[in-house]
């Protein structure tokens, strides 16, 4: 039987590029829990965080400049890029690696799975698109599984988790309201002079914080464990320049909510992480909560039509 090459469908250098950029926001992001939590066993969550982004940001603009890459920037685009930066990573990235001082890694990542939700509604709130009523039916499902995985007594025992709780939310927040931000700003072109500025700022923020509220001075780096450098330089290269230019990149490709359901697989790859090298537990009930809100993904990602044709099939297979 001959095929017709012609007839059957290829992929473009932009569908590879956006491919490979959902699996970095998927994986790699969702690994970062871990090596933060590695990192975080020997340094303070603010300095961690802020030496990261830093180092990323000075690296990649480094490269971005070496590769002639780097175009002009008006004071509108830097001014977007120092909100975007401070708003996401200064605050949204602070606040989730503080967070790890007082929760498992695999219940942050589950928390932080109800950003596609809490992105859709600010669309709602601030844009004026109302959800469709199938992407309803995913933000039900996603605060039922949101409800499951937060009321676990076996969960939430310390006295202060509760902080942990609260940092996680303020971050959906702070990133989630960035996510919109940046789909509709004029940011710096191209996406690495837009990553590494974010970064330094980001970076530049967390480190001011940390001089203000921790003791960076009393840390001795040459004392410190190869699994630390080690995790460092993860979250740097994969964490930083690649995952979050590679998310920079999507917003400029597919919408903000489709970008936002990495949320929803970081989870799946942060819990297995965690029990698997940490031994963090892993409850049914923190399973339950994942599958219902995979499922949620599933319904505010997909077109309604593909949903209907899904269905269908279901049913004839009966």
């Amino acid at each position: 039987m001959l095929i017709d090459k012609t007839t059957m469908p290829t992929l473009n250098n932009s569908t590879l590029l956006i491919i490979a950029a959902f699996f970095a926001i998927y994986v790699i992001w969702g690994s970062t829990y871990l090596f933060s939590a590695f990192a975080m066993d020997e340094l303070p969550p603010f300095y961690m965080a802020g030496s990261r982004y830093f180092t990323a940001g000075v690296l990649l603009f480094i490269l971005t400049a070496v590769t002639g890459r780097l175009q002009s920037i008006s004071k509108k685009q830097w001014s977007n890029a120092l909100f975007a930066g401070l708003l996401m990573l200064g605050f949204g990235g602070g606040f989730v690696f503080w967070a790890l001082l007082y929760v498992d890694t695999g219940f942050t990542a589950l928390v932080i799975s109800g950003q596609p939700l809490l992105v859709l509604l600010l669309m709602w709130l601030l844009q004026g698109q109302k959800p469709s009523n199938q992407a309803y039916l995913g933000i039900v499902l996603g605060m039922v599984g949101m409800y499951l995985l937060i009321s676990q007594k076996t969960l939430i025992t310390g006295p202060d988790q509760w902080k942990g709780v609260l940092a996680i939310f303020t971050s959906m927040l702070a990133w989630g309201y960035g996510t919109l931000f940046i789909a509709k700003a004029d940011m710096p072109k191209p996406q690495m002079a837009n990553s590494s500025i974010q970064m330094m700022v980001g970076g530049g923020l967390l480190l001011l914080a940390s001089f203000t509220f921790e003791q960076p001075t009393q840390i001795n780096i040459l004392e410190l464990e190869s699994i630390t450098y080690l995790s460092l330089t993860y979250l740097i290269i994969f964490g930083s320049i690649i995952a979050f230019s590679a998310f920079n990149f999507l917003l400029t490709k597919v919408s903000p909510e489709k970008v936002a359901t990495s949320t929803y697989v970081n989870p799946v790859v942060a819990l297995f992480l965690g029990w698997f090298f940490r031994d963090e537990l892993i409850t049914n009930q923190s399973l339950l909560a994942a599958s219902i809100m995979l499922t949620g993904v599933f319904f505010i990602n997909a077109k309604p039509e593909y949903t209907r044709k899904l269905l269908k099939r279901w049913r004839l297979a009966k």
